[in-house]
């Protein structure tokens, strides 16, 4: 018998008056505002403008939720299309149900668009927020404990996992495969940071540095788990999709080395600053009051003549001087 085990919650939402307050979306939100604050934090020290992360959120994050539920729903049809079941469900995300991979692909896409109307490089915006990412993975994990679901093989360690019987799960101690996940996000994302405190990561190379460290953990922690999956070739689907993306997370990472060096100089170009008034870089600008400036040879050779006698100045002031003395 098993005395120390992690308990589960007996429901996953907390009913304020007529507002459910659903634990998984709950876990959700705070990931992503805690991945906002802290990847602004590192966008300002990069050299970025403040709420300039937020803006390409707003993009990125409706995408991100999009695509993590299309993944999830079309490498899991069989829950929502199968006989018996209601394809209804299929929209119903606060019961769960999102697919990383998904979730990363699309919003990247919305965070392109985003960074596109900014003028702002997507891969230097990735790399700012990459370790908050990182982070908010391991707040939205805790999601999965609200909802008892994603949990790993049967075991009696001491930190096992409780699971109630119910619905498509059967009661007894598990791996609690969401506590792994949400621990080794939480090493990836101090790893990103280190890493990019002391080689300087640019260009995308940190964002490929996270997506790499975390595919190598859920290999191994998607291994663990018991939940019904498609299998190709005796592994699990997102094993074969881990193991993949790790691939071209990796070899990004050198290709883009040996190309770009570096870090990026510039992360947001100041499009707000404007020439000063009647200013020009070649000079050749109209003054304040509009009028076109003077040729700057003409100028300087005009102060060198006198305007009537088209000779030097001191040439002009002795026939002066000379004229006024004979009358004299």
């Amino acid at each position: 018998m098993n005395l120390a085990f992690i308990p589960s919650p007996s429901t996953g939402v907390i009913e304020l008056g007529p507002i459910p307050l659903r634990g998984y979306a709950f876990c959700i939100i705070i990931g992503v505002f805690v991945a906002v604050w802290f990847g602004n934090k590192r966008w300002v020290a990069r050299g970025g403008k403040a709420g300039t992360v937020a803006d390409v959120a707003v993009w990125a994050v409706p995408f991100g939720l999009v695509g993590g539920r299309l993944y999830h729903v079309i490498t899991d049809y069989q829950l929502y299309f199968s006989d018996g079941e209601d394809w209804v469900d299929a929209f119903k995300i606060w019961e769960g149900g999102l697919g990383i991979w998904g979730a990363i692909a699309f919003g990247a896409v919305g965070a392109w668009i985003a960074c596109r109307r900014r003028g702002i490089p997507l891969p230097a915006w990735a790399d700012a927020l990459a370790p908050g990412i990182a982070i908010a993975q391991a707040i939205g994990r805790w999601g999965n404990w609200f909802n008892q679901e994603l949990y790993g093989k049967p075991t009696d360690l001491p930190w096992a996992l409780e699971i109630s019987e119910g619905p498509n799960r059967v009661a007894g101690t598990y791996h609690p495969t969401f506590l792994y996940e949400s621990l080794w996000c939480i090493g990836v994302a101090l790893l990103v940071i280190w890493a990019d405190r002391r080689f300087r990561l640019g260009h995308g190379r940190a964002f490929a540095l996270y997506v790499a460290a975390y595919c190598a953990g859920r290999g191994w922690i998607e291994y663990m788990r018991v939940d019904e999956a498609h299998h190709v070739l005796g592994l699990r689907l997102n094993v074969w999709t881990a193991i993949i993306v790790f691939v071209l997370a990796v070899v990004y990472i050198v290709i883009s080395a040996r190309l770009r060096p570096g870090r990026e100089e510039i992360v947001e170009p100041d499009r707000d600053a404007a020439p000063a008034k009647g200013s020009d870089e070649d000079g050749d600008g109209p003054d304040e009051d509009g009028s076109p400036k003077a040729d700057a040879d003409e100028q300087d050779a005009g102060a060198k003549k006198d305007p009537l006698t088209k000779d030097e100045p001191g040439k002009g002031a002795t026939a002066e001087s000379a004229g006024a003395a004979e009358k004299s």
